[in-house]
């Protein structure tokens, strides 16, 4: 038991479309792990294309019933964890409105916005990366992603920021933050400005088979720190209990490396500073 890792602030459940995670279990292993607070960030993916392997609108929210869930566990495993009440917003020009009054509708304590969708395709699927050059899919992601934080406002943190490079069609090595310093540049800096932080996402660390960084790549968290930026979470994007907290020993020390001494947590949306252990 490791008390010393941060809190979870990225994580889905059987309330997510693409987990069948049961929440008590979710709730359990991060106890076993010795995290003192986690927070539980659904999917909301609003006009999510129609894909063959996926019913139709996979991605919409139940509120009233995750919020009800999460009260009852919250109360019963009060005195072992906190657990907070968070949503992950899926960003597409077409749905601002929307994603704006669902977050304004809704008392949650934290909210991840996120680019995973590219013009209604999604990098997951092979065929994502056959409509362009892998160099243009990456200027266009990025350039999407900041035309969103634009428009959709109501947010906390910016998801996984470099999410795609996740999915690049295997051996090939493109992406870099040097390559597309400009455009993620000017990412970090409209988040700096708008006081919006960084998830720390340790998801792929847990597939030790490859060769993969954590989104964002260290260079990226280095930056933000240069230019000024503060507010970090860190998240697992866990669907499964065994998920939970993956690799934030790794995580704690690359955001150190970076130059981090501190981390968030938020109630009510209200950011709160802790120190780096």
């Amino acid at each position: 038991m490791n008390k010393l890792l941060p809190p979870d602030y990225h994580m889905h459940t059987h309330n997510s479309g693409d987990s069948q995670a049961p929440m008590e279990e979710m709730i359990l292993s991060s106890i076993k792990q010795g995290l003192s607070e986690i927070c539980f960030t659904e999917h909301l993916d609003l006009n999510y294309p129609l894909l063959p392997d996926l019913p139709p609108d996979p991605f919409m929210l139940d509120v009233d019933a995750y919020y009800k869930e999460y009260s009852y566990y919250s109360d019963k495993y009060k005195n072992q964890i906190t657990i907070k009440f968070g949503v992950e917003v899926g960003m597409q020009d077409d749905c601002v409105k929307e994603n704006l009054e669902f977050v304004k509708e809704h008392d949650f304590d934290f909210v991840i916005a996120s680019q995973h969708l590219l013009e209604k395709r999604d990098p997951f699927y092979s065929d994502f990366w056959e409509a362009d050059t892998v160099d243009n899919i990456f200027k266009k992601y990025f350039d999407a992603t900041l035309e969103n934080i634009r428009s959709f406002t109501d947010f906390d943190v910016l998801g996984h920021l470099d999410y795609i490079s996740r999915y690049v069609p295997e051996g090939d090595d493109t992406y870099s933050y040097k390559r597309y310093s400009e455009q993620i540049d000017a990412i970090l800096e409209h988040l700096i400005r708008k006081d919006k932080g960084l998830d720390l996402n340790s998801k792929v660390l847990a597939y030790t088979d490859l060769n993969l960084l954590p989104n964002p790549c260290p260079e990226i968290i280095k930056r933000y720190k240069e230019m000024g930026g503060k507010i970090i979470t860190f998240g697992s994007d866990a669907h499964t209990p065994d998920r939970v907290a993956t690799h934030f020993d790794v995580m704690t020390d690359i955001v150190k490396d970076c130059g981090f001494t501190e981390y968030y947590t938020f109630k009510k949306r209200i950011p709160t500073a802790h120190k780096l252990l």
